[in-house]
C-alpha cells in the first residue's frame, strides 16, 4: 500500500516544472538587501524581483555573497520593503542585463530598463536582443579608424580633428558651456544615428535639452536614455550600459553612430555607491577598487565594429571637480580615450564660446587624416596663439614695444582673427560662407596656396 503511495507521489513530482525559485529578505543594510534560500541559483549579475508588502514588485541585482546570503541592490526606492518579504526568480530563462532594440526605437525618451518616458506609447515589439554589459570587439579583428568626421564645431573640426569612430573626452568643470558643446556637436556631427546618454542629469535639464537642444530633427535620428539624479545607483549605472548597447545595435546594423556620454563622472559615482555598499574598501578619493576596472571595459566598446559593420564615434563629458584635470576618473578616461578637449572656465569668462582650450585639447588620430598642408596650418596657428599666451600679461600692461619681435608682431596682428575664428554660436554653421574650416583658417593666417 505505501509503495503505491510513494509510487503516485514520485509520478506526480516527476511531471511537475516549476516555473521559478524563490527566498526572502533576510536584512536591509543601507542600499543592500541580503536574501537567503536562493544563494546556490544566483551568480553576480544575475536580477531577481523582490516584492513589497503593498504587493508591488521591484527588480534588483545581484551585487555581492556574504555569509550565505545573497546581496542585492534594487532598480527601485526600498520603501514597503522589509525582511520576510519574498524574492523570486525565474527556474528558465534567467533574467539577463539585456535591451530587445530595433529601428522604432529612434526619436524615442527611454530610461535604462528600456521603459518609454516620453508618453508616445510601448515600444516596438521584437528586435535584436542587446546584452547591456557585452565585451567591447576583438582587439585583433576590429576594422581601423575611417575617415575624417564633421563634428560641426570649428574649433574642434581643425584643432582637434576626429575621425569615424574615434572616442573623445570632454573634460570642463561646472558651468562652462559643457552642454551648448553638446547641442551643437548632436546637431553638427555628420552620422546617421546619434545615442545620447543622460547619466544622472538634472531632472529640470532633460526637456530642455530634449526640445532646445536636440529639437524635432535631431530627436528623429535619435535615441536618448535617461537616468536622472534622484534615480537609485543601478539606474544611472546601466544608463550608460544601455546607450552603449543600443549604439552597439545600430553599429552592427552598419551605421554611423554618434554616442554623447554626458557624463562618465556620474557613472564612476555611480560604481562608487555600488561598489562601497557592496561593503568594498574604499580607495583613490574613496572610489573602490571596481570602479577603475569597470571604466575601460565600458569606454572600449565604442570605436570600429568588425569589417562590414559601422562604427560609434564616442564623446564623453568628464565633470572635472574643483577644475582639477588630474582627478583619477579624468585621469584615467584620458589615458584611455583616443583625445580630450579641454574646456577653461577662464576662456569662458572672457567671451569666447565654446571655451575650447586649444593649447591643451589633442585627437590622437588627427595625423591619420590631415594632408600636410593641413597639418601645417593647425602647426602654425597653435605656434601663434602659444606665442600670444606667453606674451599676454606684457602686451596687456603695455611693456611689450612693437617691432621688438616680428613672430609677436604677427601673433597680435592675428590673434583677433583667431579668436573669431574659434568663436561659434550655437546654431552658427561651421562652413559660414561656404568655406570649410581648413579654408578659412589658411586665409587668417595668409597662406592660401594650395
Amino acid at each position: 500500500m505505501k509503495n503505491s503511495i510513494f509510487q503516485e507521489i514520485r509520478e506526480r513530482v516527476s511531471i511537475c516544472h516549476p516555473d521559478r525559485a524563490a527566498g526572502r529578505v533576510k536584512n536591509i543594510s543601507g542600499l543592500c538587501m541580503s536574501i537567503q534560500g536562493v544563494e546556490s541559483l544566483l551568480s553576480i549579475g544575475d536580477r531577481l524581483s523582490v516584492e513589497a508588502r503593498s504587493g508591488e514588485k521591484i527588480q534588483s541585482e545581484v551585487v555581492g555573497f556574504w555569509e550565505g546570503h545573497v546581496r542585492t541592490m534594487a532598480f527601485g526606492a526600498l520603501d514597503g520593503i522589509g525582511p520576510g518579504c519574498e524574492a523570486s526568480l525565474p527556474l528558465s530563462g534567467m533574467p539577463g542585463a539585456a535591451l530587445s532594440v530595433n529601428a522604432g526605437w529612434l526619436g524615442r525618451v527611454v530610461n535604462p530598463l528600456g521603459v518609454p518616458m516620453d508618453g508616445k506609447g510601448a515600444l516596438p515589439a521584437g528586435g535584436k536582443r542587446q546584452d547591456i554589459k557585452a565585451a567591447p570587439p576583438n582587439a585583433a579583428e576590429r576594422a581601423r579608424l575611417g575617415e575624417r568626421l564633421t563634428l560641426g564645431v570649428r574649433a574642434l573640426d581643425a584643432f582637434v580633428t576626429a575621425r569615424k569612430g574615434q572616442r573623445l573626452g570632454l573634460f570642463a568643470g561646472s558651468g562652462v558651456g559643457k552642454s551648448s558643446l553638446l547641442s551643437m556637436l548632436v546637431r553638427g556631427t555628420a552620422c546617421d544615428v546619434a545615442v545620447i546618454a543622460l547619466v544622472g542629469e538634472r531632472g529640470r535639464e532633460v526637456r530642455e535639452f530634449i526640445e532646445d537642444d536636440l529639437g524635432p530633427e535631431g530627436l528623429a535620428r535619435s535615441v536618448v536614455v535617461v537616468a536622472t539624479s534622484d534615480m537609485p545607483p543601478l539606474m544611472r549605472r546601466d544608463a550608460a550600459t544601455s546607450a552603449m548597447a543600443i549604439a552597439e545595435y545600430f553599429r552592427d546594423q552598419g551605421r554611423s553612430v554618434l554616442l554623447l556620454m554626458d557624463s562618465v563622472t556620474r557613472y564612476c559615482m555611480a560604481l562608487r555607491e555600488i561598489g562601497l555598499s557592496a561593503g568594498e574598501p574604499p580607495a583613490t578619493r574613496g572610489y573602490p577598487p571596481s570602479v577603475f576596472a569597470e571604466l575601460p571595459k565600458l569606454l572600449e566598446r565604442a570605436g570600429p565594429g568588425y569589417a562590414g559593420q559601422g562604427m560609434i564615434t564616442a564623446l564623453f563629458t568628464v565633470l572635472v571637480e574643483g577644475d582639477d584635470h588630474n582627478e583619477p576618473v579624468a585621469d584615467a578616461v584620458r589615458g584611455i580615450l583616443d583625445g580630450h578637449v579641454m574646456l577653461d572656465r577662464r576662456i569662458g569668462e572672457q567671451g569666447r564660446y565654446p571655451a575650447i582650450d586649444v593649447s591643451k585639447s589633442l585627437s590622437r588620430a588627427a595625423s591619420g587624416c590631415l594632408s600636410a598642408r593641413d597639418a601645417g596650418l593647425v602647426k602654425k596657428a597653435r605656434s601663434i596663439m602659444a606665442r600670444y599666451e606667453r606674451m599676454a600679461d606684457m602686451i596687456r600692461l603695455g611693456a611689450y614695444k612693437a617691432g621688438s619681435e616680428p613672430e609677436t608682431d604677427e601673433a597680435i596682428r592675428l590673434m583677433p582673427a583667431l579668436t573669431a575664428f574659434l568663436t561659434q554660436g550655437k546654431q552658427e554653421p561651421v562652413d559660414e560662407g561656404g568655406h570649410d574650416v581648413f579654408t578659412r583658417l589658411a586665409m587668417i593666417l595668409g597662406d592660401v596656396s594650395e
